[in-house]
């Protein structure tokens, strides 16, 4: 866990589970798989990462699809930062990867929840999972992450506010999907749409190749609509309701086997969020090896949402 970040679009990042699969292209260099992952699976003192990935035959790591699940100090560290900060969630794992158990995610949120100075930025590949996910309910019509909360606040000596039980979406959480090219977009940011949260945003890095937010297309062939705003009232959807994307990241792929990104499907991207008023973040160009290409002017935008422009 990095109480000071060096991903330029947030300030600190909280790992309370490790381990993920390789969903899609974008994953082929993924560094925590590559890199992250097998260093920390051979510490002794980090044992819920034993067993996240294994060597292939070509001498490379991928993820075995193992999910570990930290103890009980990483998952409450959150509540030990007083300072408020932006919290990326996750960024050697998937919080809704198939294998993350279900009362794992509740206690996870559950923790967001008693951290309102924070703001938490979850990034995901499998976002059916996370869209039915944030719609449980339980017979008392809440969500059950909530219950934990409530529980948590009870029970625990941390020095946390009142718990609403009703409070969903949470308010200081942020839900993204991660895509690299048209057709995960296609097939990814539909179940954004869908998804209950208090900011939306996409994250297009590692960035392979042109991407369009305006022409989003079913997997079956039948058009959706822009994920941009203003929503065009002839292309609603009774499922995504008008919802829109708050924030968009774009960034290139770096190490030693980066596939290149060109600056004009970055500028397509900026072009769109502008036309649109949606804040947009460009990370980097990527690149083989370090110094990386430097970001062209006309690209050097660093936004975020409810940030003055």
């Amino acid at each position: 866990m990095a109480e000071n970040s060096k991903i330029e679009w947030t300030e600190a990042t909280w790992n309370p589970i490790a381990g993920c699969s390789v969903a899609s292209p974008g994953c082929k260099n993924c560094y925590a798989m590559t890199s992250v992952a097998p260093r920390l699976a051979a510490n002794p003192k980090t044992p819920h990462y034993h067993g996240t990935v294994e060597k292939t035959a070509k001498g490379k790591y991928v993820w075995t699809g193992k999910i570990g699940v930290a103890g009980e100090d990483k998952l409450m560290q959150p509540l030990r930062w007083k300072k408020p900060r932006m919290i990326f969630v996750n960024s050697t794992s998937d919080l809704f990867h198939p294998n993350v158990p279900e009362n794992v995610i509740d206690r996870i949120f559950a923790v967001m929840a008693l951290c309102p100075q924070h703001t938490f930025q979850v990034l995901t590949k499998h976002p059916e999972r996370m869209r039915d996910y944030s719609l449980r309910k339980n017979p008392n019509g809440h969500h059950p992450a909530m219950d934990y909360a409530a529980l948590m606040a009870a029970t625990g000596s941390w020095n946390t506010p009142a718990v609403d039980l009703f409070c969903w979406p949470l308010p200081n959480v942020w839900l993204g999907v991660s895509i690299e090219d048209q057709p995960r977009a296609d097939e990814r940011i539909p179940h954004l749409l869908g998804t209950p949260a208090a900011k939306r945003f996409v994250s297009c890095e590692p960035l392979l190749g042109p991407v369009d937010l305006s022409e989003l297309t079913r997997l079956d062939g039948t058009h959706v609509y822009s994920c941009l705003p203003p929503v065009d009232v002839n292309q609603q959807d009774d499922e995504w309701n008008g919802a829109t994307v708050d924030w968009v990241i774009c960034g290139g792929e770096s190490g030693a086997g980066a596939r290149p990104m060109h600056p004009d499907w970055a500028r397509s991207i900026r072009d769109q969020c502008v036309a649109a008023d949606v804040p947009f973040f460009m990370k980097q160009m990527g690149g083989k090896r370090k110094p990386f290409e430097p970001i062209p002017d006309d690209l050097m935008i660093r936004e975020f949402p409810n940030a003055p422009r």
